[in-house]
């Protein structure tokens, strides 16, 4: 009798751990690897580099899944031109609106972008400060100390870079505001460029310059590249100053879907993007000093954001995004006018 009960429980345990294995084989057998391509801004390499290995385990949490995200930087302007050209990415993540209106402007991104994320797919945003050289030597502390005698300014191209669009777009705003008409704004911006040596690509270019080859007094760069220069690189070498006014820097996103609808990854583009307004994401940004959306979390950093009055596009040009680049960065604009090699 009990080597029937014996035997009874051994083939149920026997049956169960089966099933277990067979269930094992299955997930084994249908668990899938996927590669996504972002490309991105000069800038945003550290902030994606966590948002990346995050979402791989969140995803692989969720599906059981493996998906590793590639990463791709330079100038904002240079990045949509490559994906024009035939760059396989799967989303673009970009510090303007215009870059990805080039690229949807060719059909290979949903005219409507702005509406498939929260925010106008801007999951975070971003303000233009001043970088320095320790103790400030040249005291410079507003827009206006920047065209004093002997200063030199670095920043990048605004043909090229959306990081210096917002430099030359916040100077222009703060000499409006300051002087009162854009003839005077326009001269200021001027005099602002006949300080700056060297036109790099893209922002990550124009730290370099100002870092490591020791050019330039002041360093004209997004909020979150000034601190993280100034906390982990050399917090014994520079120190940031935050001018009076400045510009608010959105940063959108969207899926290139062409490319994600042929390699099947367009699920996974709209989660790993969808994946930057989730607190776990909001958190990541918040940490690589970009501004949040989520205003519990933003309010929990706040100490660790500059105070100071910020301004829209549309504050100082009627008709946004669209407007400035037609006015002041297309061919032959206000800007191939202001600025001479």
């Amino acid at each position: 009798m009990h080597t029937k009960i014996f035997n009874a429980r051994l083939m149920r345990r026997t049956l169960y751990l089966l099933g277990l294995l067979a269930l094992a084989s299955a997930f084994t057998v249908s668990a899938k690897e996927y590669t996504l391509l972002n490309v991105s801004y000069d800038v945003s390499r550290e902030l994606y580099k966590d948002i990346n290995a995050a979402f791989s385990e969140y995803w692989l949490k969720q599906t059981g899944d493996q998906v590793t995200i590639q990463q791709s930087h330079d100038g904002s302007s240079k990045q949509a031109a490559a994906v024009i050209a035939g760059l396989e990415a799967d989303v673009v993540t970009m510090n303007q609106q215009t870059d990805i209106d080039k690229i949807a402007a060719k059909g290979l991104i949903s005219k409507d972008w702005r509406s498939r994320f929260p925010n106008n797919s801007s999951p975070y945003t971003s303000t233009t400060v001043f970088l320095v050289r320790k103790g400030n030597p040249k005291n410079i502390k507003d827009w206006g100390d920047l065209i004093k005698p002997e200063n030199v300014v670095i920043l990048s191209n605004p043909k090229t870079s959306g990081n210096a669009r917002y430099s030359y777009l916040a100077a222009w705003g703060y000499a409006l505001r300051k002087l009162g008409s854009e003839a005077k704004a326009q001269e200021f911006v001027t005099q602002l460029f006949k300080h700056v040596p060297i036109l790099s690509t893209g922002g990550r270019a124009a730290t370099n310059a100002f870092i490591q080859n020791n050019t330039g007094d002041v360093l004209l760069t997004f909020e979150n590249e000034a601190f993280l220069i100034a906390n982990e690189v050399g917090a014994d070498k520079f120190d940031v100053v935050i001018p009076s006014v400045s510009i608010i820097a959105d940063h959108p996103v969207a899926i290139v879907e062409p490319v994600a609808n042929k390699k099947g990854t367009t699920k996974i583009a709209e989660a790993y993007l969808g994946f930057l307004w989730t607190d776990a994401g909001q958190e990541i940004i918040a940490k690589h000093h970009y501004r949040p959306r989520n205003p519990e979390i933003l309010a929990h950093y706040a100490q660790q954001f500059a105070k100071l009055e910020l301004f829209s596009i549309t504050d100082i040009i009627p008709g946004g995004w669209e407007a400035a680049q037609r006015i002041h960065f297309a061919d032959g604009g206000l800007f191939d006018q202001i600025y001479t090699p």
